[in-house]
């Protein structure tokens, strides 16, 4: 199943790992905060408290991985540290096993956080962006603890994976004034273009699909910042609709898998500025807007191969639930009695990426 990068900044974060089996949150009220880990892989999703004896700080970052374990990211005094959180039994009773990590150090005033879960479902890394370098770090399977993997030039956001390995990490990159996505290849280090759709424009990688190269790109090259799709490797320009220019600031969520060749087919699901949610797929030419369940949790949600989107939510008489939506049929074109006579305007190019052109060799972690 297909997730996107999903912003980790408050306790409402809820993160779904990259094969849906399981997902995590920080729950609680106030100062009384701990993990919990949802089961989303049976007939029916279950929560899974792992609290310690003291509280979660708000600030902290979890991250479930595919073996039921919760990778959590605290800030202790000038460190980043770094734990595997899982629940064992005990004779007085069910309890929470940790198994430290190890820790980071940045300078004073530099952010660190964890990109969104690899899709080999065992990796976690994180990104800690300076003004003129990034460091990515790998955090779990290193064999002496947290090891930096790739130092890029420049000062990066976002994270969105690129293929089912967990290899090609696409970043946004700010660089001379610009930010343009590039694709960072974590065996080597290597930094290849991704998106470069004019020489001056802004162009960012929001979400993709490996199955089927879909990108959910937004790029203020039509003159303002607009949603826009390509395909990655694709000759073909990428497109700006304009259901989704009326959409305003909305951010795609979640992708429709296992459509390899159709990304045209594939579902996509945005988080709408005013809380809802547009469902769409790149061969319409609308967007069904729907209401978002109460309690919807972190503006997340992941797509069945067959098109049935999932929402998790919690509430107070349903602490731990999912609810399904399936994508509407998409309405017939409009008939064009009186077609214009103008050409309507070329939209502008997509360059091949990530694996084709040149590369540019970052320099070697330390």
């Amino acid at each position: 199943m297909t997730v996107c990068a999903i912003e980790m900044t408050t306790t409402a974060a809820f993160t779904i790992a990259a094969d849906g089996s399981y997902a995590a949150r920080l729950a609680g009220e106030g100062d009384a905060l701990y993990v919990e880990r949802w089961t989303l892989a049976g007939p029916e999703a279950y929560a899974v408290p792992l609290p310690l004896a003291q509280p979660e700080e708000a600030d902290s970052e979890v991250l479930p991985l595919a073996d039921g374990r919760v990778l959590i990211h605290r800030r202790v005094a000038d460190r980043h540290a770094f734990a595997l959180l899982y629940p064992t039994g005990a004779e007085a009773g069910p309890s929470t096993g940790e198994l430290q990590l190890g820790g980071v150090e940045v300078r004073e005033g530099v952010p660190l956080r964890l990109l969104p879960p690899s899709p080999d479902g065992h990796g976690a890394f994180a990104l800690a962006a300076e003004d003129t370098v990034t460091t990515i770090w790998q955090v779990t399977g290193a064999p002496f603890g947290p090891q930096p993997v790739a130092r890029i030039p420049g000062r990066c956001s976002g994270g969105v994976w690129l293929d089912r390995a967990g290899r090609l990490l696409a970043l946004d990159r700010e660089l001379d004034g610009t930010v343009k996505a590039v694709a960072v290849d974590l065996a080597c280090g290597a930094v290849s273009p991704l998106l470069q759709i004019t020489e001056d424009s802004d162009d960012r990688l929001l979400l993709a699909d490996p199955d089927s190269g879909l990108l959910l790109i937004r790029s203020d090259a039509p003159g303002t910042s607009r949603l826009g799709w390509g395909v990655s490797g694709s000759s073909l320009p990428v497109r700006f609709p304009e259901c989704l220019a009326r959409l305003g600031d909305a951010r795609p969520f979640a992708v429709q898998p296992g459509q390899a060749l159709m990304p045209e087919t594939c579902g996509v699901a945005l988080r709408l500025p005013e809380g809802g949610i547009g469902l769409w797929r790149p061969a319409d030419r609308h967007v069904f807007r729907v209401a978002a369940p109460a309690g919807w949790l972190g503006g997340t949600g992941l797509w069945s191969p067959r098109g049935r989107l999932h929402l998790p939510y919690a509430t107070p008489e349903v602490p731990c639930g999912i609810v399904g939506l399936n994508l509407p049929a998409a309405p017939p074109p409009p008939v064009v009695l009186d077609p214009p006579t103008t050409t309507a305007p070329r939209p502008v190019p997509l360059q091949q990426a990530p694996l084709a052109g040149r590369q540019e060799q970052g320099p070697a972690a330390p």
